[in-house]
């Protein structure tokens, strides 16, 4: 059983300028347990993947609010929680496929939830249509020079 070392949340506006705040903010976080500058890039990637889907998919063209809470774990590990109270996701196996999108502009790729797994040791995804959409990615850091908190 890990136990629980340390935990931040945060609160923000869906707005794109915050989500370079949202990636700088975890990845400060991250940086206690010493990761390798590829698993604070992977991390940051994967944060600002699921942030942007907040912003793009679940508020489309309204300004709500997104919540993160990023926890390390003594196993060396750190949970990032990324949730939005937006329009969710119907069919949550239908949005994690390859290429698929709701955006019909042609300006995405779909490949979001794709790229959080591969970055990601685990991703998990729950969602209620009218309700909001919630992001778990885990990553173990498993950098020498990682150091317990």
């Amino acid at each position: 059983m890990r136990t629980l070392s340390n935990q931040m949340k945060l609160v923000f506006q869906s707005r794109s300028a915050n989500e370079s705040f949202a990636r700088s903010a975890v990845s400060a976080f991250v940086a206690q347990l010493d990761p390798t500058v590829e698993e604070i890039a992977d991390i940051k990637t994967a944060v600002s993947e699921a942030v942007t889907n907040c912003i793009v998919h679940a508020y489309q063209e309204q300004i709500d609010q997104i919540y993160i809470t990023s926890a390390i774990y003594d196993d060396k590990s750190i949970v990032i929680k990324i949730r939005d109270r937006g329009c969710g996701i119907p069919d949550i196996a239908k949005a994690m496929e390859p290429l698929y999108t709701t955006c019909d502009t042609g300006e995405r790729a779909g490949l979001g939830f794709a790229v959080m797994q591969s970055l990601m040791d685990k991703v998990r995804v729950t969602s209620k249509p009218g309700k909001g959409t919630t992001v778990v990615m885990e990553r173990r850091i498993v950098s020498k020079g990682a150091k317990h908190v």
